[in-house]
C-alpha cells in the first residue's frame, strides 16, 4: 500500500514553487525597506508560551493545537503562529527596550488541528513580521500601508482592507458587557461553540462562520461606542494618516481576531476570490503581551499573510521562470565528455546549466530542455566538435547562433545576461 500524506498537509511542488519564492523574494526586500530584520524562531515551545499568549479559551488552545509531552513529561506544542515566539525570543535575548523601535519578521510553517478544506491546512505556512516600542497611530498606518504596497508589488488585485478598534484594557469590559447582554437573549439561537464562548469570551461571537451565529449578532452593538477617549483619538488618527497615505480601506465594526492579546488597531485583508477561507493577511496591535509573557511594558503590532492561498491570487498570466539558463545535448561518447567539462565552467561562473548524460536523440534532448523550461540549448555533435563550435538555439525563438567552444562559457553568459535584462 502507498504511503500518502498526513490529511490536511500538502505537498509544495516544482511546478508551483516558483510563486512561493516569488513571494518570499518580494516580501523581503519590501520587509527590509521599511527596516524589519529576519528572525527564525522554533517550530515548536513549551505549551504553556501559547496558553499565556493566545488564551486559554481560544479556539486555537482548546481544540487546534497539536500538544504531546516530552521525555520529561513537559508539555510541548508545534506553534500554530509567530507572534508568541517572536515576543518570547526578543525577551530572552533581550532584543527590544523601550523606547528604541524594533521590527523583525518570520517566514515558516504553523501548525493547527482545523478541518481540511481549500485555503485552510493543518501545516501551512506564514509570512509575519512585528514591531515594538511604539504605541503612536503612524506605525498603525506604516504597516498597513507596507501591506497595500506588497500586495501591489506581487500583482494582486481586489483585495480589501478592513479595519476595526478593540479598545484596550480600560474601555473592552464595558463593551463586553454590552456585547454580552445582547447575545443573551439570543443564546438559543447560538451553535454549542458560540455558547461556550459567550461565558468566557463573547467578542469570538462575532468572529464565528456558522450563518445562525452571524445572523444573530447582526446588530449586535459595535465596540466604537465603547472606545475610551484615547483609544478613539488613536482611530481617527490611524484612519487620518492611512488616507494621507492614499491606502483605500472600510470599516468594519464586526472585525474582531482570534487571538486573545490584540487591543486597539485590528485589520484584515480580505478577498472574495477564495471562497470560504477569505482573509489573506490579518494581523493588529498588543499592546500587553510582552509584559504578560514576562517582559517590560513595551507595545507593539504585527501582522501574518497566508503563504497558500497568497498563491492562489498571484496573476494567471505570471509566466513560470526558467527553471534552467541553458540545456547542453551532447551527441555521442566524446560530446558527453566535452559537455561535462562546459557544464562544469557554465556552472562555476554562476550559469544554471543541465545536460544528458546518456546516449539520446537529438529530438529527446530537445523535448527534455522544454520540459525543464530551459532558456537555450546547446547542442554538441560530432560535426560541431570538428568545427570547434557550440550550436546555441534560444528556445523562445528558436533562433539558432554557433559560438566557438573555447570561449562557449563568455558567450553563454552574455546571451543570459540579456534574457534577465
Amino acid at each position: 500500500m502507498k504511503i500518502r500524506a498526513v490529511t490536511g498537509v500538502k505537498d509544495i511542488l516544482p511546478e508551483e514553487i516558483w510563486k512561493w519564492r516569488f513571494i518570499e523574494e518580494v516580501s523581503r526586500k519590501t520587509l527590509e525597506e521599511y527596516g524589519f530584520a529576519e528572525i527564525r524562531v522554533p517550530l515548536f515551545e513549551y505549551t504553556e508560551l501559547f496558553l499565556r499568549s493566545i488564551g486559554q479559551t481560544s479556539d486555537i488552545v482548546e481544540k487546534e493545537m497539536y500538544t504531546f509531552e516530552d521525555s520529561k513529561g513537559v508539555n510541548i506544542s508545534l506553534r500554530p503562529e509567530g507572534t508568541a515566539g517572536v515576543v518570547r525570543a526578543c525577551i530572552e535575548h533581550n532584543l527590544i527596550s523601550a523606547p528604541s523601535m524594533e521590527k523583525f519578521y518570520y517566514m515558516g510553517a504553523m501548525f493547527r488541528h482545523e478541518r481540511p478544506q481549500k485555503g485552510r491546512y493543518r501545516q501551512f505556512f506564514q509570512i509575519g513580521a512585528e514591531a515594538f516600542g511604539s504605541e503612536g497611530p503612524q506605525v498603525d498606518a506604516e504597516i498597513i500601508s507596507m501591506l497595500h504596497l506588497l500586495m501591489d508589488r506581487l500583482g494582486i488585485r481586489d483585495t480589501v482592507i478592513e479595519i476595526n478598534s478593540l479598545g484596550c484594557s480600560a474601555c473592552r469590559p464595558e463593551y463586553r458587557k454590552a456585547l454580552k447582554d445582547f447575545l443573551g437573549t439570543k443564546l438559543d439561537l447560538l451553535c454549542s461553540d458560540c455558547r461556550r464562548r459567550y461565558e468566557v469570551n463573547p467578542l469570538r461571537v462575532l468572529d464565528c462562520k456558522n450563518p445562525a451565529c452571524k445572523d444573530a449578532a447582526v446588530n449586535a452593538p459595535q465596540g466604537m461606542t465603547c472606545l475610551c477617549g484615547s483609544c478613539m483619538t488613536h482611530f481617527e488618527s490611524v484612519k487620518e494618516f492611512l488616507t494621507e497615505l492614499g491606502v483605500p480601506f472600510k470599516f468594519n465594526g464586526r472585525l474582531v481576531r482570534g487571538l486573545d492579546y490584540y487591543t486597539r488597531t485590528t485589520f484584515e485583508i480580505t478577498t472574495d476570490k477564495l471562497g470560504a477561507q477569505n482573509a489573506v493577511a490579518a494581523g493588529g496591535r498588543y499592546d500587553g503581551l510582552v509584559e504578560d509573557l514576562g517582559g517590560t511594558s513595551i507595545p507593539g503590532i504585527g501582522f501574518a499573510l497566508g503563504m497558500e492561498r497568497m498563491a492562489a491570487l498571484l496573476p494567471e498570466e505570471m509566466q513560470r521562470p526558467n527553471r534552467i539558463d541553458i540545456y547542453l545535448a551532447p551527441l555521442g561518447a566524446e560530446a558527453r565528455r566535452r559537455a561535462l567539462l562546459l557544464l562544469h565552467g557554465l556552472r562555476s561562473r554562476g550559469i544554471r546549466a543541465e545536460s544528458e548524460y546518456q546516449e539520446r536523440s537529438l529530438k529527446s534532448q530537445m523535448r527534455q530542455a522544454d520540459k525543464i523550461g530551459a532558456a537555450f540549448a546547446g547542442i554538441l555533435g560530432e560535426n560541431e566538435l570538428a568545427r570547434g563550435v557550440l550550436l546555441l538555439r534560444d528556445m523562445q525563438s528558436k533562433v539558432q547562433t554557433e559560438v566557438p567552444l573555447d570561449q562557449a562559457v563568455e558567450k553563454v553568459w552574455e546571451q543570459i545576461l540579456k534574457v534577465h535584462t
